[in-house]
């Protein structure tokens, strides 16, 4: 007799129930569930790994292979609102309801023989994963979830690993310099196949691991590279260029490293899944990514980010200063406890004139309070004398609420930090904002 739930908000309740950690990291108990369900995939694999730029990556994979009329599998973590964002099969998002017998499934392959504990994340990815399998995709994309080696994803063999840009995070698993970091990361490489490191200054141990096990590296600077001015950009690799691309629609300072480390898995995977030039260019075009430096028009402007460790949060910033002149820039803020966050808050601190610091609805989660204390310990700006406004609020929207309150027409509000800090403010989706006090 097994355990069964009719929805899937059950299923999640009791899947974080099942095991007293969060993160345990080790393979041995997901390979075990996954052999008694015999998860296999019967297409090609792309496994992303890396600190920042993961899921641009896989969103930009993603709308490639279906502008080229493929039906590509994504798998990501974590979601912004609702659990079901995690997987898309062609392009859509899964329904909660299609996910309930693959739940079931785990569960009783986990509880088979010899039952197996399973984290949260361990089990979820599994259910997603079976899902996938079952789906009849043409590419299957997985985001890695932590580090790489000992994901829960990396119980499937990727056809083709990339590998991101690799920075401090998770220090307390993955260790505490890029070098460690980049051992565990450079797990998901594979012997003989194809990975692709599009970090521009990759940790020697990524590099001395691809030799070590003869995998087919390819290195952003040597194997693929980009180039582009203001109107475009053009993207070269082993034996292939694209001249003239349109910029992607996501924006920001790292799209290019990113895109460019897709357009080299897909050439490093062609002769599987042979995208073609017009849909590199439609889909680089069109793909998009909530959370991530998304500009909501409207007045005031809304910027919402994901931006949580130090290196995202120096993208975010040299974003926000490319944007142009604002009169006053508002900034929601709320992060997890166990992140660099004076790092963070120093680098973005000059362009943020009132702070609006949030709670967030997770144990791992700093204390608005002790936001604002670090936040007032910070150093003053050398230039600008500004006063400091702080003010705390007990969720996200509340302190989105006081910032539209506050904010002239003219101004900018940042939303950055935790997904749960972007998605405490897309609950009821992108939030359309209309000062209320444009001139009468």
């Amino acid at each position: 007799m097994h355990t069964s739930f009719p929805t899937l908000d059950a299923w999640l309740a009791y899947c974080e129930r099942l095991h007293p950690k969060n993160i345990a990291l080790g393979l041995d108990r997901v390979r075990e569930v996954a052999q008694r369900l015999d998860l296999r995939f019967d297409c090609p694999v792309i496994t992303v790994a890396g600190t920042n730029g993961k899921g641009s990556t896989c969103a930009m994979l993603e709308a490639v292979a279906l502008q080229s009329g493929f039906r590509p599998g994504v798998y990501t973590s974590p979601h912004l609102v609702h659990f079901e964002e995690r997987c898309r099969v062609g392009g859509e998002i899964v329904k909660a309801a299609e996910l309930l017998p693959h739940f079931e499934a785990v569960e009783q392959a986990r509880v088979q023989g010899t039952e197996v504990a399973l984290t949260y994340f361990e089990f979820t990815t599994l259910a997603i994963l079976r899902l996938m399998s079952q789906s009849r995709l043409d590419v299957a994309i997985l985001e890695v979830g932590l580090g790489g080696r000992l994901d829960a994803t990396n119980v499937i063999d990727a056809d083709c690993a990339v590998i991101t840009s690799i920075d401090i995070d998770h220090v307390e698993f993955l260790g505490p310099d890029r070098e460690s970091i980049g051992r565990e990361k450079a797990g998901i490489m594979r012997a003989g196949r194809p990975v692709v490191v599009s970090d521009p200054m990759p940790p020697q141990s990524v590099l001395d691991h691809a030799q070590a096990i003869g995998a087919d590296l390819w290195r952003l600077g040597q194997d693929f590279n980009f180039s582009g001015d203001k109107q475009q950009w053009g993207w070269a690799g082993r034996g292939r260029r694209y001249a003239g691309l349109a910029y992607p629609a996501l924006r920001g300072a790292n799209q290019l490293v990113n895109a460019s480390g897709a357009l080299a898995a897909l050439e490093a995977i062609r002769s599987r899944l042979p995208v073609t030039a017009q849909a590199v260019r439609t889909g680089l075009a069109m793909v998009e990514l909530p959370g991530r430096f998304q500009i909501i028009p409207g007045q005031p402007t809304l910027v919402l980010d994901v931006a949580h460790n130090p290196h995202s949060v120096a993208a975010l910033t040299a974003n926000l200063d490319a944007m142009g002149y604002f009169p006053c820039t508002h900034a929601v803020f709320g992060a997890m406890h166990d992140k660099d966050l004076a790092p963070m808050l120093g680098r973005i601190a000059p362009l943020i004139d009132r702070w609006y610091l949030t709670d967030l609805p997770t144990p791992r989660a700093e204390s608005a309070e002790v936001l604002r204390q670090k936040i007032e310990a910070l150093p003053p700006a050398p230039g600008v004398p500004r006063e400091l406004s702080v003010a705390t609020f007990a969720n996200p929207q509340l302190a989105l609420d006081a910032a539209v309150l506050a904010a002239g027409p003219t101004d900018r509000i940042v939303v950055f930090g935790s997904f749960f800090t972007v998605g405490g403010v897309l609950q009821d989706g992108p939030p359309r904002l209309n000062a209320k006090h444009l001139g009468t």
